[in-house]
C-alpha cells in the first residue's frame, strides 16, 4: 500500500464505501491521511457504572438490557430509552429526545460505548445519561479495534455518507499500520528552527493522539501536530505562489513610455482633482507599466473610492503608447454604466469606446468585433463576450477587470490570451479584503488600495426596521422625494431564483405605484429586461423622471445616481454583508446627506449580527472582516473562482498568524534555499502535490 492506493483497494472500505469518500474528496490513503478529524473527545475516564458520580464526563462499556420508546396512555413521548448494565450489577439509563430511529439501532444484548455527562434521574432514583454518544462494539470488530472508540483521546471525523466516525476511525488505523512511514519534504532546518515534529509524526498524532495530549490544544487546532500540518499547508501554499510570481516576471510584456504627451492627456481627461489614495495607487500602476514584464496588480477600494477614474488614466497610458484596452465587467448594468463612464471621459480625447455584450444581436456583435479587429475601437467594455473565441483584438495592451470575485482566474487568463504578447492586467473590486488574507488570495497580484474617499461624501446613515414598522419607511420616502431626492426599493435573490425575485418586487412595484405612492412616478428594473430596456429605465432615473425604483439585485453594482439618497433593502436579512454593503453604496454618491434602511422579519443570531454590523460601520473593510468571520474563508471567496484549493488543516482566518509566518518563511526559501537539491526536491513536490491538483503553480 502507498499513499496513490486508491480507498476501493483497502481493507473494510470496498466500492460502496469508496464512492461516499470520493464524494467528500477522499479518493486516496494520501486523501484519507490528509482528512482530519474535526474534533476530539476525552474518553480515558473509563469506569464501571458503580463507580460513576453524577456531574463528570465519563466512557462506560456495557451491555444493553432494555430499550425501548415510552408512552404515556397512548402517546408517543417522541423519546427513546435504553437501560444498561455491566459487572457492577448497577444500571445506566441513556435517554434520547426525538429518537425513534434509535429503536431500529440499539436492541437488547449489544455491547456498547457510551460516554456522556453522567446526571441524577430524581424520579427513578438512578443514574442516567442525556443524549450521550455511542458506539456498537458489534462482533465483527477485528481485535483491539474497540479499543479504537474508548478509553484514549478519540478523533471524530465528518463522517461520509453511511461511512460513519466510526468506520473511519476503523478505517485510518488499519492504514496507519500498514503503510511506511511518509517522506518529510519540509526543510529540515526550517522544521528544526520552528520545532516542529516530522510529517510522519504529525499525521499519526492527529488520528491518534498520544496519551497526554490536552484536549483543550486539540480541539481549538492547536496542537504541535495541527500547528506543523497548518504550517505545512500554507507553506507550500506561498511558496508555489511565489514561484507563480516570479515566473510572470520572466514574461514578455509592453514596456509603456510614460512622457509628456501622456501625462498631459491624462490632466486634460481628469473631471476633478484626485485623492492623494487615487494618486499614490496611479504611481504604482504606471511604474509597472514601465516594466518590461506584464502587470498584474489589483486594486482594492471602498464603493466610491474612484478605482474607475484610476483605471481610465491607466488606459490613456496604454492608449497613447498605441495599444487598445479591454475593461471586463460581469453583468449588463455594470458593462453600460462603464461604457458611458469612459465615454463621457474619453470623448474630448478622441477615443472611440465600444461596448459588447451578450444580449447583442448578431448583426450588432459582428459590428463590434470589426471595429476590434481593425483596431479602431480603443477601450472595449464587455461583458463574458469578450471571451468568446471569435473576438480579436489587433493590438490588446491593457486588460482591466473589474468585480474581479465575479470572474474565475481562468477567465482572466483567457482575456490575457488575446495579445500578441501578454498585456497588463489591473484588477478591480469593490469587496475588500484584509491585506494578510489578500496577499493569499490573490497571491500572484501586486496589490493596491484605495483607502480614501472624495471630498464631500458624508457617511450613510444606515438604520435598522422590522417590517411591521415598514409604513414609517414609506413616510421617510415620500418626505425625501417631497425635498427633491430620489429612492431605491431593493428585493433579494430568494434561493437563488430570478424568478421569485422578480414576482416579488413586481408585486411591489405595483403596490407602491398604486397604493402607498399613487402621486409619485415609479420604476421597475429587474434582470429580465432587454438590455435596451434596462439602459431606457436607468436613463429615466438619472434624469429625474423616476421618483422611486423597484429593482432587484442588479442594481448591485456600477449604478450612479447622486440624486439618489434612500435605499431601502426588504427582506435584508436575506443578503450577505458583502451585498448589503454594495447596495448601500449605490447611494451617498452626491453631496446630501443618504440614508440605507434595513427591512427585516425576525432575525436569527447570524443575520442580526449583519444587520448589526451594516448600522455600526461604513467602513469596508472592516465589514470584509467580519463577513469573513460570520461566512468562513470557503464561501466568502469562493475558492472555485479565486484558485484557492481546498485547505483540509488551515483557515485562514484562525490560523492568520500562522499564515504571515509560513508567507514569510516561503518567501525566504525561494529567494535564498538551502541547497540546489533542496530546491528541486521542494519544487517538484510542489508540482506533485499543488500544481497537479490546484494548478496554482508552473514551473519550467
Amino acid at each position: 500500500m502507498n499513499l496513490d492506493t486508491p480507498l476501493v483497494y483497502v481493507k473494510g472500505v470496498g466500492p460502496f464505501r469508496a464512492e461516499m469518500l470520493e464524494a467528500k474528496g477522499v479518493s486516496t490513503v494520501n486523501d484519507l491521511l490528509h482528512y482530519p478529524p474535526f474534533r476530539y473527545e476525552d474518553r480515558t475516564n473509563l469506569k464501571a457504572i458503580g463507580r460513576l458520580a453524577p456531574g463528570e464526563m465519563a466512557t462506560v462499556i456495557v451491555d444493553v438490557r432494555e430499550a425501548r420508546l415510552p408512552k404515556m396512555g397512548r402517546k408517543n413521548l417522541g423519546m427513546f430509552e435504553a437501560v444498561f448494565g455491566d459487572a457492577s450489577g448497577r444500571t445506566l439509563t441513556g435517554k434520547w429526545f426525538h429518537g425513534a430511529y434509535l429503536a431500529n439501532v440499539l436492541v437488547e444484548g449489544q455491547r456498547v460505548a457510551l460516554y456522556g455527562k453522567v446526571e441524577f434521574d430524581t424520579y427513578k432514583g438512578d443514574l442516567m445519561m442525556m443524549h450521550p454518544e455511542f458506539e456498537i462494539l458489534s462482533a465483527d470488530d477485528e481485535e483491539g479495534d474497540s479499543s479504537l472508540h474508548t478509553g484514549r483521546m478519540v478523533p471524530i471525523y465528518e463522517a461520509a455518507g453511511k461511512v460513519t466516525a466510526k468506520q473511519l476511525r476503523v478505517i485510518v488505523h488499519r492504514v496507519l499500520a500498514s503503510i511506511a512511514p511518509l517522506d518529510d519534504f519540509l526543510p529540515a532546518t526550517l522544521r528544526e528552527q520552528l520545532k516542529m515534529p516530522t510529517r510522519w509524526d504529525a499525521i499519526r498524532a492527529l488520528h491518534a493522539p498520544p496519551e497526554d495530549s490536552d484536549i483543550r490544544l486539540l480541539n481549538a487546532f492547536r496542537s504541535p501536530a495541527h500547528i506543523r500540518m497548518i504550517f505545512e499547508e500554507f507553506f507550500w501554499l506561498e511558496c508555489g505562489l511565489a514561484l507563480k510570481r516570479n515566473k510572470a516576471r520572466t514574461v514578455e510584456g509592453v514596456r509603456f513610455d510614460l512622457n509628456d504627451r501622456v501625462r498631459e492627456k491624462i490632466k486634460a481627461m481628469l473631471p476633478f482633482k484626485p485623492t492623494g489614495a487615487q494618486k499614490r495607487v496611479l504611481g504604482e500602476i504606471a511604474r509597472d507599466m514601465a516594466e518590461p514584464h506584464p502587470m498584474n496588480r489589483l486594486v482594492q477600494g471602498d464603493v466610491g473610492s474612484g478605482k474607475t477614474l484610476v483605471a481610465a488614466e491607466a488606459a490613456i497610458v496604454a492608449i497613447e503608447n498605441g495599444y487598445q484596452v479591454a475593461v471586463l465587467a460581469p453583468t449588463e448594468i455594470l458593462v453600460a454604466q462603464h461604457f458611458a463612464y469612459f465615454k463621457n471621459l474619453f470623448h474630448k480625447l478622441g477615443y472611440v469606446v465600444a461596448i459588447l455584450a451578450g444580449s447583442f444581436k448578431p448583426k450588432e456583435k459582428e459590428k463590434i468585433r470589426m471595429l476590434i479587429e481593425q483596431g479602431l475601437a480603443h477601450v472595449v467594455v464587455g461583458t463574458h463576450a469578450l471571451l468568446e473565441e471569435e473576438v480579436k483584438f489587433k493590438k490588446l495592451g491593457l486588460a482591466i477587470v473589474d468585480e474581479q470575485h465575479r470572474f474565475g482566474v481562468m477567465q482572466r487568463l483567457k482575456l490575457m490570451e488575446k495579445g500578441a504578447v501578454k498585456p497588463d492586467v489591473l484588477v478591480m473590486t469593490a469587496t475588500p479584503i484584509p491585506r494578510t488574507l489578500a496577499l493569499t488570495i490573490y497571491g500572484d497580484l501586486d496589490t493596491s488600495v484605495i483607502d480614501e474617499l472624495p471630498p464631500g461624501r458624508r457617511p450613510i446613515v444606515t438604520k435598522h426596521v422590522m417590517s411591521s414598522r415598514v409604513e414609517e419607511v414609506w413616510s421617510f420616502v415620500a418626505r425625501e422625494v417631497a425635498n427633491g431626492r430620489q429612492a431605491y426599493v431593493v428585493y433579494p435573490v430568494i434561493e437563488e431564483s430570478e424568478t421569485t425575485a422578480l414576482k416579488a418586487a413586481e408585486k411591489m412595484f405595483l403596490e407602491l405605484r398604486d397604493t402607498i405612492f399613487p402621486k409619485l412616478r415609479i420604476g421597475l428594473l429587474h434582470g429580465k429586461l432587454a438590455q435596451s430596456d434596462k439602459e431606457a429605465v436607468m436613463a429615466e432615473f438619472k434624469a429625474g423622471r423616476i421618483d422611486v425604483l423597484v429593482s432587484t439585485t442588479v442594481i448591485e453594482v456600477g449604478v450612479d445616481v447622486p440624486n439618489a439618497t434612500v435605499m431601502v433593502i426588504e427582506q435584508a436579512e436575506r443578503f450577505g454583508l458583502a451585498q448589503l454593503h454594495q447596495l448601500r453604496g449605490r447611494v451617498g454618491r452626491g453631496g446630501n446627506q443618504s440614508y440605507c434602511i434595513l427591512v427585516t422579519e425576525k432575525l436569527g443570531e447570524t443575520a442580526r449580527d449583519r444587520i448589526r454590523t451594516m448600522t455600526e460601520s461604513n467602513d469596508g473593510f472592516h465589514i470584509a472582516e467580519m463577513d469573513l468571520r460570520l461566512r468562513g474563508p470557503g464561501e466568502f471567496f469562493g475558492t472555485k473562482q479565486s484558485g484557492l484549493p481546498t485547505l483540509r488543516f488551515a483557515n485562514i482566518i484562525r490560523d492568520s498568524e500562522l499564515l504571515e509566518v509560513a508567507r514569510n518563511e516561503a518567501h525566504a526559501f525561494i529567494a535564498n534555499p538551502p541547497s540546489e537539491d533542496i530546491f528541486r526536491r521542494a519544487v517538484h513536490y510542489i508540482r506533485e502535490n499543488w500544481q497537479r491538483r490546484y494548478g496554482l503553480v508552473q514551473v519550467g
